[in-house]
């Protein structure tokens, strides 16, 4: 079974954008236990999206990493089991 890792941001610093080095993501609002449902968000062949709880605008930026972000502190890390 293939394992793929959805990359998780959030905006606990209330930006209202962030870039992003991924099109399709996880964005969960703010830290927990602020954080609004988790919705994953795909911008097909667009560039940025507006998550439809938290309002903030993503961006993505091809020059990122793969699931990096700027500002670098918008990265929610998971716990893996």
């Amino acid at each position: 079974m293939a394992h793929v890792s959805i990359p998780h941001y959030h905006n606990t610093e209330g930006l209202r954008r962030i870039e992003i080095g991924a099109k399709e993501f996880q964005c969960i609002g703010a830290k927990p236990p602020f954080d609004h449902p988790h919705v994953f968000l795909d911008m097909g062949k667009d560039n940025e999206i507006v998550c439809p709880y938290c309002s903030t605008l993503y961006v993505y930026d091809p020059k990122l990493p793969a699931g990096a972000a700027n500002p670098p502190t918008a990265v929610f890390e998971t716990a893996h089991a």
